[in-house]
């Protein structure tokens, strides 16, 4: 029998909005604590495990790592709280989404000097394809675009 002050995985997925099999994977790798089971096994989950998940889930929004997400919990687990370290993660990961954003934007210029490229499709051979088979030496973003 459940007690009434548990939840269920199921109920636990939707208070936290962590697909099951998830829930089940971070209890393997030690980010979520395994729950206390009941006397048919089922496992019994308490307020602060939907807390934790959504801790780990708004983590992983941002796209942190599983290792930064388990620095930040072993910091928000310490009794005292320095926001230094914390910060510096964050930091950390903001100049890697910054480096992303750059490689995107980067990116973005070159796929549309090539699509523009190819726009009227009359070209014997096509810019892109053409620019896509180069050796790994040449950078796309050396790519002359003719029209």
């Amino acid at each position: 029998m459940v007690h009434k002050d548990f939840l269920s995985i199921g109920i636990l997925s939707k208070h936290s909005r962590v697909n099951v099999e998830t829930i089940r994977y971070y209890e393997r790798i030690g980010l979520l604590a395994s729950p206390p089971r009941s006397a048919g096994g089922y496992r019994m989950y308490s307020s602060t495990h939907v807390e934790r998940l959504r801790f780990v889930r708004r983590a992983r929004d941002l796209g942190l790592s599983i290792d930064e997400v388990r620095q930040l919990l072993g910091l928000a687990d310490q009794k005292s709280k320095s926001c230094r370290k914390v910060r510096d993660l964050g930091a950390h990961h903001l100049a890697d989404i910054r480096a992303c954003i750059v490689d995107l934007e980067r990116m973005e210029r070159v796929l549309s000097r090539l699509v523009d490229a190819c726009s009227e499709g009359q070209l014997a051979d096509c810019p892109l394809l053409e620019a896509l088979a180069q050796p790994d030496d040449n950078s796309l973003a050396q790519q002359p675009t003719s029209r």
